[in-house]
C-alpha cells in the first residue's frame, strides 16, 4: 500500500531526478552512434561508484533513460576482489546500498555473485585474475578503477568476449584516469562516449574539510589534476622514465630467477604526515634481465608494521636479502627488521648522491630493455613517470621508486653474489622451516 512515506522514500531513490549533468547517459559514442562503452573519468570522490551502481540497478529494473529493457546477467569487474565487494557491492554507495529496499539484491559470497528479487545476477571478478573472465557471458558489464587493474589489457579483452548476450550489449567504465594505453585507446575508440568530471562536481555530498585541505594543497600540481581534477596527464617533460618504456616493460609472469631481493626505503618518521615506507621486491633472471614482482609499500606505519611488511614480502618471494636504505638510523632499520625475524639478512645501503643521479643508472637499464614489470603497479609506475630533476611534482619523496632503486642497483648495477639455489617448490612462497628462519 502506498503511503506519503512509501512515496518519499521511492522518491529519495529516483537517481535521474537528483544526478549531476556528469552521471546522466550520453546519447552518442564519438563516432555520433549508440555506444558500447561509456568511459567515466572523474576525480576523488565525483560520484563514479554512485553512477556504477544506478546504471547497473537502472538495467536490471529496465529503467530509463538508462535501459529500455531489463537485463540479467551483468559482469562486475574490480582492481581486486576486495574492492570489488567492498567499493562496488558493499561499499556505501555499492550495489548493496542503492535503491528501494525490497529491491536490493542478495550478495552470495560462496558463489561471488550478487541476486536480485526479478531474477537477475551480477557476477564478481577480479582484475587480477583475467582467466575467470572465459566462458562466462554477459549482456553488461560496470569495469570500477581499470586505469589501476594489474591486468588491464587482458581482462578487458576477456570481457569483451564475454559481452554477447541481449541485443544491445554495453558497459560502463568508472576510472579515476591514468595516461595507461588502454584508457587512451577507449578515449579514441569511436564506439565510446566519453564523460569526464571533477572532484568539485559532487562538492556537495563531500566534507568541506577534505574540499578545503585535499584540493588546496594539491590543486594545479600533476596529482591534482590527475586525482581531482580527472585529466589524463601525459609525461612530464623532464621526467626519467616515459609511459611508453614503462608499457613495453610490462609481462604476464616471470621466469625462473636466479636471485630476488627486497628493496626497502624507511620513513624517517611514523608521525601522521610522515612519508611512506617503500618496499618493492625484484628478482634478475639467468639471462640478466631484472623481473619488479611487487610493489607492497605501506602508508605512515609504525616502525614495527612496515618491517612486518618487509619481512612478509622477504618471504613471500623466497628473497635472498632486504636492501635497505638506512640515512635515517641504520641500526634501528637493522633492529627493527631483526625484531620481526631475527635471521632475515639485511644490507643496508647509504643514500650518498642525490635521488635522482641514484635513479639514473636505473632508468636506462629500462630504456635498454633490461627491466620487465610482472603486471601492473600503478603507484610504483605513476612515481617513475612524474620523477624529474626537481623531484615529483607535489613536491612528496618517492618512497616506492626509492625502494625500487635500491633493489635494481643491488640486481644489476652492482655485482651480484652467488645466487640461493632454489627448488621447483621454493616459488614464491617458502614457510619459514623449509629456509631456516623463523
Amino acid at each position: 500500500m502506498r503511503t506519503p512515506l512509501t512515496d518519499t522514500i521511492r522518491l529519495g531513490c529516483d537517481f535521474p531526478l537528483f544526478a549531476h549533468a556528469h552521471q546522466d547517459p550520453p546519447a552518442f559514442a564519438n563516432d555520433g552512434k549508440p555506444w558500447t562503452t561509456w568511459l567515466v573519468l572523474a576525480g576523488r570522490g565525483a560520484g563514479k561508484t554512485r553512477l556504477g551502481a544506478e546504471w547497473v540497478r537502472a538495467l536490471v529494473n529496465g529503467a530509463s533513460p538508462h535501459a529500455h529493457a531489463q537485463h540479467g546477467s551483468i559482469a562486475l569487474v574490480g582492481e581486486t576482489e576486495h574492492d570489488v565487494r567492498e567499493v562496488m557491492i558493499d561499499g556505501p554507495a555499492g550495489l548493496l546500498h542503492t535503491g528501494p529496499r525490497a529491491e536490493r539484491p542478495q550478495w552470495i559470497p560462496s558463489r561471488r555473485r550478487l541476486q536480485w528479487p526479478n531474477g537477475a545476477v551480477g557476477y564478481a571478478f577480479s582484475a587480477e585474475d583475467p582467466e575467470q573472465l572465459r566462458g562466462p557471458q554477459f549482456d553488461a558489464a560496470w569495469c570500477d578503477e581499470l586505469a589501476k587493474w594489474h591486468y588491464a589489457d587482458e581482462t578487458f579483452d576477456m570481457l569483451q568476449f564475454g559481452l554477447r548476450l541481449g541485443r544491445f550489449p554495453r558497459q560502463i567504465v568508472t576510472t579515476t584516469p591514468r595516461p595507461i594505453a588502454l584508457v587512451k585507446r577507449l578515449v579514441a575508440d569511436p564506439r565510446t562516449a566519453v564523460t569526464r568530471a571533477a572532484t568539485q562536481a559532487n562538492a556537495a555530498f563531500l566534507s568541506p574539510a577534505f574540499l578545503s585541505a585535499v584540493i588546496g594543497r594539491y590543486a594545479g600540481t600533476r596529482l591534482g589534476r590527475q586525482e581531482i581534477d580527472g585529466e589524463i596527464i601525459e609525461d612530464r617533460a623532464d621526467a626519467l622514465w616515459t609511459r611508453a618504456t614503462i608499457e613495453a616493460a610490462r609481462v604476464r609472469a616471470a621466469p625462473q630467477l636466479a636471485r630476488i631481493v627486497v628493496g626497502v626505503d624507511p620513513p624517517g618518521s611514523a608521525k601522521p604526515g610522515s612519508d611512506r615506507c617503500g618496499i618493492v621486491a625484484a628478482g634478475v633472471a639467468e639471462d640478466g634481465l631484472v623481473y619488479v614482482l611487487e610493489d607492497a609499500s605501506v602508508e605512515r606505519a609504525q616502525p614495527a608494521e612496515w618491517a612486518a611488511r618487509a619481512v612478509a614480502v622477504f618471504r613471500r618471494h623466497a628473497a635472498d636479502t632486504l636492501v635497505a636504505e638506512v640515512n635515517q638510523g641504520g641500526d634501528m632499520v637493522r633492529a627493527v627488521i631483526r625484531g620481526v625475524d631475527a635471521g632475515a639478512p639485511v644490507k643496508t645501503v647509504h643514500a650518498t648522491r642525490g635521488k635522482w643521479l641514484r635513479a639514473e643508472p636505473v632508468a636506462s637499464l629500462y630504456a635498454q630493455g633490461r627491466v620487465r614489470h610482472v603486471g601492473a603497479f600503478p603507484a610504483l609506475e605513476d612515481e617513475m613517470a612524474d620523477f624529474g630533476l626537481s623531484g615529483l611534482s607535489a613536491g612528496h619523496s618517492p618512497d616506492r621508486l626509492d625502494a625500487l632503486v635500491y633493489a635494481v642497483t643491488e640486481l644489476i648495477v652492482k655485482p651480484r653474489a652467488e645466487p640461493r639455489i632454489r627448488q621447483w617448490w621454493s616459488d614464491p612462497v617458502v614457510p619459514g622451516w623449509a629456509r631456516g628462519g623463523g
